[in-house]
């Protein structure tokens, strides 16, 4: 769990972060969202304590961040950038291992988990593992980035911009494997980005920030539907908002009694996927299966258009 309370932090007469509290729980993802300059990332920097605050507390699991020298801090918390920061004259392998070789871990004990986070973002160790940065492509640098942040098994994983400099293919598989990674190893994940698209995707909860303050913090099904502010409405934009409502719920939540003609949509899939589906093939339903591939009902435009519609 991470509790910010009152943070500030002030460059001589400019308040870059304005007394901002929230609360992260453990084993969610937090995003943080703002135009440039609003200060999201020296927020997600004094976490780990990259900026040190002008003022305020920031507690990890109860425990102030500043009762252990930064370094050690740094050392306990995965840290992933835009760009990934590899070291360029260090293998794949050597990178990843970067913080466990700093902790002291044991050749075999480190060996063993650069493996794993290898087999487990689909690199083959024994393929990649001798290569060097400059020899990966855009996703599979940041798929290492990544990796290595993870490599020292921390409980909590800042990320400033980590898909900014992805195609949106690349962008897109990046995201998933991600959200596949955090429910498999729980860990709580603060994630910093400008991609409101993104944020409603990838979010437990969002906080947006406005000129160094938090001006919402919430869910994004709350967000979405009650902006608390003229910025935050904006920032959701008006032409977007059903779609990315749309996008936070499963056909299966969607299902209505009766057939449909055509092949079936999954259950499991974004009521957003199916309207879009519905709208390109000029059908009124689609046929939806559940997890065994048998049929459960039918999904329809009406019924799409109603869930997205501004709520009451």
């Amino acid at each position: 769990m991470i509790e910010i309370e009152g943070i500030t932090k002030r460059y001589d007469a400019t308040t870059v972060v304005d007394n901002v509290s929230m609360l992260i729980e453990p084993r969610t993802i937090a995003v943080i969202v703002g135009t440039s300059g609003s200060g999201k990332t020296t927020l997600l920097r004094m976490i780990n304590r990259l900026v040190e605050p002008t003022s305020g507390i920031i507690k990890l699991d109860g425990a102030d961040n500043r009762s252990v020298p930064g370094y050690e801090l740094r050392r306990s918390i995965g840290y992933a950038i835009q760009g990934h920061g590899l070291f360029p004259h260090r293998t794949v392998a050597q990178n990843i291992a970067t913080v466990p070789v700093l902790l002291g871990w044991d050749k075999a004990r480190i060996n063993a988990r650069v493996d794993e986070l290898m087999t487990l973002y689909q690199l083959d160790p024994r393929e990649f593992g001798p290569r060097y940065p400059h020899e990966l492509s855009g996703g599979q640098q940041q798929r290492v980035g990544v990796a290595r942040a993870l490599a020292a098994e921390p409980n909590v994983l800042l990320m400033d911009e980590p898909f900014g400099a992805l195609d949106p293919i690349i962008r897109t598989k990046a995201q998933e494997d991600l959200l596949a990674i955090q429910k498999r190893f729980g860990t709580t994940i603060i994630l910093v980005t400008h991609d409101m698209e993104e944020a409603v995707h990838m979010g437990d909860k969002i906080a947006v920030m406005d000129a160094g303050k938090l001006v919402q913090y919430a869910r994004p099904a709350e967000i979405l539907a009650k902006p608390a502010n003229a910025f935050v409405e904006t920032l959701v934009g008006a032409s977007e908002r059903p779609f990315r409502l749309l996008s936070l719920g499963q056909v299966r939540d969607a299902v209505e009694q009766g057939g449909a003609e055509g092949e079936a949509i999954s259950g499991d899939a974004s009521q957003r996927d199916a309207l879009a589906e519905l709208l390109w093939s000029s059908r009124p339903a689609l046929p939806v299966k559940g997890a065994d591939g048998k049929p459960i009902g039918r999904v329809t435009v009406d019924g799409l258009v109603k869930r997205a519609a501004r709520p009451a």
